[in-house]
């Protein structure tokens, strides 16, 4: 009977983690909004969202060393090469959700949104052979807003731009030790998804005015690859040091451009804004070719099995060559650097917050946006939480629910730039199991 019970529960866990995450997939794919509030979205392919979990976003984003947590494998997206470490099958879902505060010159605005931040799986083939990974996540969103009045001669009128959507990342990888203490491993991934702009002139002091609006919509498409190597070394009887790099190839996807010009009809009644008239101009299907950064990262974590671990993480990208639109803002050089760790009070303890990973960490880039002359930068403050799960299936299955807070700063106020302050939660459900493994009772 006891027996039984742990492996329905563990069935029930799985079914909950499963339904959760084709939910969100769901209504990631139904939902056209953005989770971006960021002005900087504008720019590029919008605020990019790194291959990252819950449970590393919050040691600081650090990633190209982390093969192993709390004394379990860990699924880490940003560096293929950690899949040799499998030894369960790996199930990870999750949600992600923004707070922004946006100031400038006084004026402060404040918005909030939650979506779908991944769903992955790893599967472990065996230790000779290594593991293999595939998943769903976001690439990138584009998410902003603004307006400005402008006067020539009597003429009054107002600019308004926005932009939407969003770009996703479907996955595929491999990772193998073909040496001990040596792993290598790959993504593949495909990019697809929509972004648009808007832009309007309307006339607010004249009713009879005919307002114009240009819509452009980009459509992207295309395959990346990228890789990692870990090496890993036990340094003492209780200390483990690994060192990770991972980087892409220099990836070619397509960017599809529609755009359109409307005359539109001002309303006093918000349901009925700016309602296509005629349409001026339209072009269809101009397509280019876009140059992604060639990405590098190196990094290292020191741990002492379930206790604790420390890592840290430096990355360089070189954006010079991208450009989806033309005549576009050119982007820079991207620089930055991670720190992190977490810490288990007692592993053996049989108080439960004793049992808890506690996690912090910080992180510093120079985006490669540059905005009336002055680089844009963005820092963060990370914390976050693993709480187990009670084990089930003799202690073969694993759950694990993770959370993970970044307090973020991007832009100043400086040079009449916008401040954007933030506060991104993310909320993760792991689950270690046994699936593939034949199983034997007494």
């Amino acid at each position: 009977m006891h027996k039984k019970f742990n492996i329905l529960s563990a069935k029930k866990a799985l079914q909950l983690v499963v339904a959760t995450g084709l939910l969100l997939v769901n209504n990631q794919a139904n939902a056209q909004s953005t989770t971006s509030h960021s002005p900087y979205s504008k720019f590029g392919l919008g605020q990019m969202r790194e291959d990252l979990l819950p449970q590393t976003r919050a040691m600081g984003g650090i990633s190209s060393a982390i093969r192993y947590q709390s004394g379990l494998p860990i699924l880490n997206m940003g560096n293929p090469a950690s899949y040799s470490a499998f030894s369960r099958t790996i199930l990870e879902a999750g949600l992600y959700g923004n707070a922004t505060e946006l100031s400038r010159t006084g004026v402060k605005d404040n918005t909030a949104d939650f979506a779908f931040s991944h769903l992955a799986i790893g599967i472990p083939l065996s230790q000779r052979f290594g593991g293999l990974a595939f998943g769903l996540m976001p690439y990138s969103d584009v998410g902003y807003n603004g307006i400005s009045r402008k006067k020539e001669g009597d003429l009054t009128y107002d600019v308004s731009s926005k932009g939407e959507g969003g770009v996703n990342k479907a996955f595929f990888g491999y990772g193998i030790s073909p040496i001990k203490g040596i792993s290598i491993g790959a993504n593949v991934g495909f990019l697809f998804g929509e972004l648009t702009d808007i832009k309007l002139v309307s006339f607010p002091q004249d009713p009879y005015m005919l307002n114009a609006q240009r819509n452009e919509t980009r459509l992207i498409r295309g395959a990346t690859v990228d890789y990692g190597i870990q090496y890993s070394k036990a340094i003492s009887r209780k200390l483990n040091l690994t060192v990770g790099y991972m980087g892409s190839l220099n990836n070619t996807i397509t960017s599809k451009t529609t755009s359109s010009i409307k005359r539109t009809e001002a309303s006093s009644d918000p349901d009925y804004q700016n309602i296509p008239l005629d349409t001026v101009s339209s072009v269809a299907g101009l397509s280019r070719k876009v140059n992604l950064p060639l990405k590098h990262t190196l990094g290292f974590t020191l741990s002492k099995g379930y206790n604790w671990m420390v890592g840290a993480d430096v990355k360089y990208a070189d954006w010079s060559n991208f450009q989806t639109r033309a005549n576009e803002p050119k982007l820079g050089k991207n620089y930055g650097f991670a720190v992190g760790g977490q810490i288990k009070p007692d592993p053996t303890s049989v108080k439960y917050w004793n049992i808890v990973d506690y996690r912090l960490g910080f992180r510093y880039d120079q985006t490669p946006l540059q905005y009336n002359n002055k680089n844009i930068d963005d820092m963060a403050v990370t914390v976050g939480l693993g709480l187990p799960l009670p084990e089930t299936n003799f202690g073969l299955t694993f759950s694990r629910i993770n959370i993970s807070a970044e307090f973020g700063q991007r832009g100043s106020l400086s040079n009449n730039l916008i401040r954007e302050r933030y506060i991104n939660l993310n909320l993760g459900f792991t689950l270690n199991d046994t699936w593939f493994r034949r199983r034997s009772y007494d």
